[in-house]
């Protein structure tokens, strides 16, 4: 199973890029702050992950998205690798996440009080065995219905329960029966 799941601060804006065949897709870095601190200078170190968005998924990463925001990222991690264009001999070899869904973090202050976030598929990524992405069908994400307002509760003191006798009294201080 190739499953990842990381939540972080974004290192720049998400820059927002089309294939030549018009597909979109998106480069960026989410900085993971590590569980641990340095034991000598007691500062915590940051790893610095690059994930790419496809499609739909890479225009809402970057139209809702900037440098410093709260991200969720979940997808798959794939390798790469690549000649260096100054010395053919060397091989490049990377790691990056495929976005397969993106979700805000944080309150309403840090996501813009949007809440949610967009789920595409795939990703958008599946290898044609050409290496351009293939085509998914994307759903456009749901949109949330502001909560019903309570009616104002009488200025009495009293409050009612409802009817009890659903419930079973436990007597005794034995096992929980679940």
């Amino acid at each position: 199973m190739n499953k990842v799941i990381l939540v972080g601060r974004l290192t720049a804006d998400p820059e927002l890029r089309q294939t030549q065949s018009g597909i979109s897709s998106c480069r960026f870095t989410v900085a993971i702050d590590r569980r641990f601190a340095d034991k000598n200078t007691g500062e915590r170190q940051a790893d610095f992950i690059t994930c790419v968005a496809w499609r739909q998924t890479a225009e809402f990463v970057s139209r809702y998205f900037n440098k410093g925001k709260m991200i969720c990222v979940e997808g798959s991690l794939r390798n790469n690798n690549y000649q260096d264009r100054n010395h053919p001999d060397v091989t490049h070899y990377t790691m990056d996440v495929q976005v397969d869904n993106v979700e805000f973090v944080g309150g309403k202050n840090e996501s813009g009080g949007n809440g949610g976030g967009y789920q595409g598929g795939n990703g958008g990524y599946q290898n044609n065995g050409y290496g351009a992405p293939a085509q998914n069908n994307y759903q456009a994400p749901p949109q949330q219905a502001a909560p019903p307002q309570a009616a104002p509760a009488p200025n009495n003191d009293s409050m009612s329960y409802g009817n009890l006798s659903d419930f079973e009294e436990i007597l005794s201080d034995g096992d929980v029966p679940f």
